[in-house]
């Protein structure tokens, strides 16, 4: 029987448990609050510093926030600041990142197979029904987006710098800097607004809205959203680290 570790980073926590063959957690997942300034080698001691917490595990799966490619960084937006989400940049931080290679350098810390993903792919693999266009965002403290066709990932666009208005992009309309300076009503409109956006651009069998704040949608606006679109729980995250190696088996994505 294979057990998976499942790591999913965030831009203020890192959480992680280790799951059975059909997705059930083992443990209850830890978390670690997402240290900064973050450099590739201090991710790498992270997320190793997580694996010795727990049982040991055949593979390990890892949610990113940002573009990865072949299990390569191309750009982790929050993870290249100062002090976190909203923070300035820091040039040699960017250096570092880019073309950084997860997988491999995860591969040779924890000695087992890696699978790199983005962090809202992994939660996709984790509900999507496996038929038809199926799209997932997750509303944490950004916007995550994934794609998935008859069950197989698409490559990953980051949609979440898609531009709204005057120059703001949509992981800033709808993330958690300005779901607090609106209060949830006002917040959720901007959600609402993003649904009704996307809708004739993907024109989707299933909608899933995920991340931690998805619990945060005002009801009444849940209500208006459409039968095509359905809210999944944050756990998703980590419990998604098992199927995702079958909608990505090679982790070429």
């Amino acid at each position: 029987m294979t057990s998976t570790l499942a790591i999913d980073c965030g831009g203020t926590f890192i959480k992680a448990t280790v799951l059975d063959e059909v997705g059930t957690m083992r443990v209850p997942a830890i978390q670690f609050p997402t240290p900064y300034p973050l450099t590739t080698e201090l991710y790498i001691n992270t997320l190793s510093d997580l694996a010795n917490q727990l049982p040991k595990a055949d593979r390990v799966t890892v949610g990113l926030p940002g573009m990865i490619r072949h299990g390569v960084a191309v750009k982790i937006p929050h993870y290249t600041t100062k002090a976190g989400p909203r923070t300035p940049d820091l040039p040699e931080l960017i250096s570092q990142w880019y073309g950084f290679d997860v997988r491999s350098a995860l591969q040779h810390r924890l000695g087992i197979p890696a699978l790199v993903l983005n962090d809202a792919e992994v939660h996709g693999a984790g509900v999507v029904a496996g038929s038809g266009l199926e799209v997932i965002v997750t509303l944490g403290t950004g916007l995550g987006y994934a794609l998935f066709d008859g069950g197989m990932l698409a490559p990953h666009i980051e949609l979440s710098q898609a531009p709204v208005r005057n120059g703001v992009v949509w992981d800033t309309y709808v993330g958690e800097t300005e779901r607090k300076r609106l209060g949830n009503t006002f917040w959720s409109r901007r959600v609402k607004l993003m649904v009704e956006t996307l809708r004739p651009i993907f024109v989707w069998d299933r909608l899933f809205i995920g991340g931690g704040n998805s619990r945060n949608i005002r009801p009444e606006i849940l209500a208006g959203l459409g039968d095509d679109v359905i809210i999944v729980p944050n756990s998703a995250a980590l419990v998604g680290g098992v199927r995702a190696w079958q909608l990505a088996p090679d982790g070429t994505l």
